[in-house]
C-alpha cells in the first residue's frame, strides 16, 4: 500500500445532521502513482457525483489533501457497503478507497476489500472547510 495513503487528511464542511455510522470516501482523481490531465480529473469526479447521486443516500463532498506535500483532491463521501465502495473505486480506476466505521479511518485496497488497514480517527483528520 503506497505511504501516501496514510498521510491524507480531510477537509470539508461538517455535514447538515450527523455522519451515518459507516460511510466510504471515494476519489476518482487519478490513482496514487498516476499523472491525469485536469480535464480528465474533472471529468472522472463529475461521472463518480453522478453514480452516487443515481444511487441515491448520504452523500456529502470532502478534499482529501496531503499537509507534507500539499497534494489535495476532491472526494465524496457516501454511506455504502465496503464492497460496493470496492467495486466503485475499481470502476473509476482507484487503487484504493477509505472507509470509516465507527469513527475509524481505513484504508483498503480496492481488488483486496477483506484486509483493511487502520489509518486513524476520521474526526482526527478532519478539518472544518
Amino acid at each position: 500500500m503506497h505511504p501516501a495513503y496514510f498521510d491524507t487528511y480531510f477537509r470539508g464542511e461538517r455535514p447538515d445532521g450527523s455522519w451515518p455510522n459507516s460511510f466510504a470516501v471515494l476519489s476518482a482523481y487519478a490513482t496514487t502513482g498516476s499523472t491525469w490531465s485536469r480535464e480528465r480529473n474533472v471529468s472522472a469526479d463529475e461521472a463518480l457525483e453522478r453514480a452516487l447521486r443515481e444511487r441515491g443516500g448520504w452523500l456529502h463532498r470532502l478534499v482529501g489533501y496531503s499537509p507534507r506535500t500539499q497534494h489535495e483532491e476532491p472526494s465524496w463521501a457516501s454511506e455504502m457497503s465496503l464492497v460496493e465502495a470496492c467495486d466503485l473505486g475499481r470502476r473509476f480506476a482507484q487503487d484504493a478507497i477509505y472507509f470509516v466505521e465507527k469513527d475509524l479511518l481505513f484504508v483498503i485496497q480496492c481488488d483486496v476489500p477483506d484486509r483493511s488497514m487502520l489509518v486513524d480517527v476520521f474526526s482526527r483528520r478532519l478539518d472544518p472547510a
